[in-house]
């Protein structure tokens, strides 16, 4: 064998390899949840044979433990910042870059919010989400999530929108359309792959959320990041418990990133026009 044939497969072996290590710890968790008890800890890398499904129910049908409310907030408040964020980031980028509101520094500056620690936002959120009534709700979860997820998405998008040909829309600006015409009928048809790329990263970035789940919401808006950490009592880790319901908790975003991929590479790539 050559080796211009040899280097695909080593490529490809070595991504698999890559692939198998970061996923470890989700193979773990998901052997570990079809354990029983006792095979947990005596044989903590067997292979579960025979496996249980106790674990599984005990997530789903615990006393005081409510698995499907998380998972229903959970979606929710994914869904729920993904239309907000959209509405919102779309004429955001759109404003900054074909109408110069603000220009480029408007959107350094907001891509810089980015980068700021998490926790910096807690208390003034916390304080604001008490004083306003919607602390423990999925409104005051998906006000603060939007506001973590805006500056990725209309970074996304102003790149987008910087790839669609000027020419299009002064075409258009002659037949008389307004800006508002042409954002809607024209600008976010042909944005679409960023429109589904920064949804899908925004979708993502919210369901994993846990620093905000855990501080602003108690019991009502409570999510599954927060709802898994249950498990682990004074008493000890119910490491079958906490196993099953991180693999439950994973499944929609796995769905989502498999079936996104490729609007999440063509969106991050570039915009939907090129010149």
């Amino acid at each position: 064998m050559t080796r211009t044939k040899q280097w695909p497969i080593m490529v490809t072996l070595a991504v698999a390899l890559v692939a198998l290590v970061v996923n470890i710890p989700l193979i773990g968790a998901l052997l570990t949840s079809f354990k029983p008890d006792g095979a947990i800890t005596s044989h903590p890398l067997s292979i579960p044979v025979p496996g249980t499904l106790q674990h599984y129910a005990n997530v789903l049908y615990a006393a005081g433990y409510d698995f499907p409310l998380f998972f229903e907030n959970s979606a929710i408040i994914a869904f729920g910042t993904v239309v907000l964020t959209t509405l919102i980031s779309v004429p955001a980028a759109y404003a900054i870059v074909r109408l110069k509101l603000g220009g480029q520094w408007l959107l350094n500056a907001v891509a810089a919010m980015r980068l700021l620690p998490a926790m910096f936002f807690v208390l003034p959120f916390f304080v604001m989400l008490t004083n306003v009534g919607l602390l423990d709700t999925v409104w005051g979860m998906i006000v603060v999530d939007t506001f973590l997820n805006l500056p990725i998405a209309m970074v996304i998008l102003a790149r987008g929108v910087a790839d669609v040909p000027i020419e299009i829309e002064e075409a258009a600006r002659m037949d008389g359309a307004s800006s508002y015409g042409i954002l809607v009928t024209m600008i976010v048809p042909l944005l679409a792959p960023s429109i589904a790329a920064a949804a899908l990263i925004t979708f993502l970035f919210t369901w994993n959320d846990y620093i905000f789940a855990i501080i602003i919401t108690t019991s009502a808006a409570r999510t599954v990041t927060v709802g898994v950490s249950q498990f682990v009592t004074s008493y000890g880790i119910l490491w079958g418990d906490v196993s099953a319901g991180v693999v439950l908790s994973v499944i929609i975003p796995i769905v989502f990133a498999i079936f996104g991929q490729r609007y999440l590479v063509s969106g991050l790539a570039s915009g939907s026009v090129k010149g």
